[in-house]
């Protein structure tokens, strides 16, 4: 039962005042009726008989003493079926392809449920992306939430279309899909995601969502909800492996930073709503796997670190929601790695969980160990040269120096159409450990070294 209203008194910028109004609920789906045609809008706040309703759409032009506000009793849902697999749409789930609107097998309330602690099952599957930088060394795990920190300028675009396109879940016969979905991104960064997935033929098992630059803030908000709703459905009641995507996260704190000044709200940390942990927490918490069900949702999200500060409100309070995070560096882009992932401030707090035999390999958490360990000490050696010259270093430090130029070349930088096994990551690995003496392999146990540090 709709309920019309013609009382609304206020109008400023996306937001409008309706008075008089009974049993409207928090987040209710509005249609305001204009001599014009058709707007729509959710409600913001409701305050005894007065609500404030957000516009989805601009509010120029709009005539309140004519317009009528008819509240719908229900929030935004996502029409959903199996159907989405291979479709693009906008930020509010309507088809931007061309194709037919989907005939929907149920609709969903975008805003979700957060899983049962009780009900969920641990992530230890490992996902091969395909990616020496993740797959080696940071491993991403089957209902993880493992976000990536880039810089702006830095190519994190395509590393994600490499990511949706290779991801997938190994000895596994459940079928894999992928939701993507673009916060905020400019009509040429939607084109080359959707021509990218569309020419290698990803684009079969993946359903983009795609909210433009232009679109207003509130569409903004809703997008990545609109895609966890999608992945909610394919991973819970179709039983498939889902990789959730969603780039840019910046994109979206700023539509929220933007809705919260126009609601007036105290802000908090650098102009950000007071609440911005909670509903990052409200996106990210969606991932998982749950008890009795064969699929799983792994989340990927993206976002640029506005001055690339580690520090800033966005990345800090999605590292302490999140398990990990896999950091971009400006320096390594600067040096010609693609992609250029940090792989020493990266982490992944489930990778051990996730790899092993019977996972990935035998000797994968060992060689993992000693890279690291090697790298580490070869990027101070380099430092050291770089500060005293070459003299400076000792013979063994020479070798890890040289170590540390051949893993960045190698194992790094692979470009973004390499798409390399677990096996041939693994085998790269013990490849640049030839480079130092067994003695120094103080990580690996003597077996692996037999088995496979081949002369």
């Amino acid at each position: 039962m709709y309920r019309e209203y013609k009382t609304i008194k206020e109008l400023v910028g996306p937001l409008m005042l309706v008075e008089g109004v009974d049993g409207v609920k928090y987040n209710e789906l509005v249609e305001i009726e204009t001599t014009e045609g058709l707007r729509r809008g959710k409600v913001l706040e409701v305050n005894r008989d007065k609500a404030v309703v957000q516009l989805f759409e601009n509010s120029q032009g709009l005539q309140i003493s004519t317009a009528k506000a008819r509240f719908l009793g229900h929030s935004i849902e996502l029409s959903v079926s199996e159907d989405m697999l291979g479709r693009v749409f906008d930020g509010m789930g309507n088809p931007r392809d061309g194709g037919a609107p989907i005939i929907p097998k149920k609709k969903m309330d975008i805003n979700g449920e957060p899983i049962n602690p009780a009900a969920r099952n641990y992530p230890n599957e490992f996902i091969q992306t395909g990616i020496s930088a993740i797959d080696g060394l940071n491993t991403l795990v089957r209902g993880q939430k493992l976000p990536v920190f880039s810089m702006s300028g830095l190519p994190h675009a395509e590393l994600a279309a490499q990511i949706a396109r290779q991801a997938k879940v190994r000895n596994s016969e459940s079928k894999f899909a992928v939701v993507f979905a673009a916060v905020g991104i400019t009509y040429e960064e939607a084109e080359y995601f959707i021509n990218d997935f569309r020419k290698t033929g990803s684009i079969e098992r993946t359903v983009l969502f795609t909210n433009l630059a232009n679109d207003p803030a509130v569409e903004r908000i809703a997008t990545p909800r609109m895609a966890l709703t999608c992945a909610e459905y394919l991973a819970f009641e179709c039983g498939m492996h889902v990789l959730v995507i969603i780039t840019d996260i910046t994109n979206y704190a700023e539509a929220l930073r933007e809705v919260s000044a126009a609601r007036k709200e105290v802000p908090g940390r650098r102009g950000y709503p007071g609440y911005l942990y909670t509903d990052l927490a409200s996106l990210y918490e969606r991932a998982g796997r749950i008890n009795g069900k064969e699929g799983s949702i792994t989340q990927i999200p993206i976002l640029t670190m506005p001055e690339d500060d580690k520090t800033h409100p966005i990345p800090d309070l999605t590292g302490y929601i999140t398990e990990g995070q896999i950091i971009l560096s400006r320096e390594l882009y600067k040096k010609g790695v693609t992609p250029p992932i940090d792989v020493l401030p990266s982490l992944s707090r489930l990778k051990d969980k996730g790899i092993g035999d019977g996972k990935t390999r035998e000797d994968h958490a060992d060689t993992m160990n000693q890279l690291f360990s090697a790298y580490a000490r070869g990027k101070e050696c380099k430092e050291l040269a770089a500060i005293l010259g070459d003299t400076a270093l000792s013979a063994t430090d020479k070798l890890y120096a040289k170590f540390a130029e051949e893993f960045e070349k190698r194992y790094v930088s692979q470009g973004f159409t390499a798409n390399r096994t677990i096996e041939e990551t693994l085998d790269i690995g013990w490849e640049l450990l030839r480079i130092l003496p067994k003695s120094e392999l103080k990580r690996i146990k003597t077996q692996y070294i037999e088995k496979y540090l081949k002369d």
